[in-house]
């Protein structure tokens, strides 16, 4: 049992550490990327990652406000854990059998930062408390900052608006307009196998959400 404590401890610290390192600094490199890199050891596609971290008024409003549209239109109201989108998501699993994700932005940065994207209930748990706590130490403007720049945004390790903007269209990330900024929202969910030129109805409906949103 005390072994088990000094693992919980010891979890905590590092948890807690990182949170106060990237409120301060920018991540040098995440879980997700480091997954990406060993995975490319054992494949034949070339990797090479592609990260820019770029400041927040360094990228485009339009990509902003179609990935909160997208993702999580509840961001600026909920504390890390959006319980109304839990609860739909179940009512939806008990109706239709079909399991929606209901992750908020602050989950995913959480997922990015610290673990990998391989399925695991463990994970999933952790997520919850992880993302409480990262709601309470960065501001909302850094944990979408932060985002922006760590989720993935390709095939081949392309990861962060800066990277995402340059590898799919050729411009910076502060150039990105409403067309493309939706095209790139509309891709999140699964990166590796979407591209944006196929995600017309998608992002249709997520430029929707961002004018029913005001922007």
């Amino acid at each position: 049992m005390q072994g088990l404590g000094l693992l919980v401890l010891a979890f905590t610290v590092y948890i807690v550490g990182g949170l106060l390192f990237v409120k301060i600094f920018d991540p040098i490199i995440t879980g997700v990327q480091l997954q990406r890199q060993i995975e490319s050891w054992g494949e034949e596609t070339e990797y090479e990652r592609r990260y820019e971290f770029r400041d927040l008024d360094e990228i485009s409003d339009h990509l902003e406000h179609a990935v909160i549209a997208a993702e999580d239109g509840r961001f600026y109201e909920h504390a890390g854990i959006d319980q109304e989108a839990m609860r739909e998501a179940y009512e939806e699993y008990q109706e239709r059998g079909r399991v929606r994700g209901a992750s908020t932005i602050t989950q995913q940065v959480v997922k990015n930062l610290f673990f990998t994207t391989r399925p695991n209930p463990i994970r999933k748990v952790l997520e919850i408390p992880i993302a409480l706590l990262a709601d309470a130490i960065l501001s909302k403007e850094r944990i979408l900052e932060l985002y922006l720049n760590i989720a993935e945004w390709g095939p081949g390790g392309v990861f962060g608006a800066e990277a995402a903007a340059q590898h799919h269209y050729g411009i910076r990330a502060d150039q990105l307009g409403r067309d493309a900024s939706s095209r790139l929202a509309a891709i999140l969910p699964s990166p590796r196998k979407r591209a944006p030129q196929r995600m017309s109805r998608y992002s249709a409906t997520i430029r929707t959400r961002m004018q029913q949103m005001g922007w």
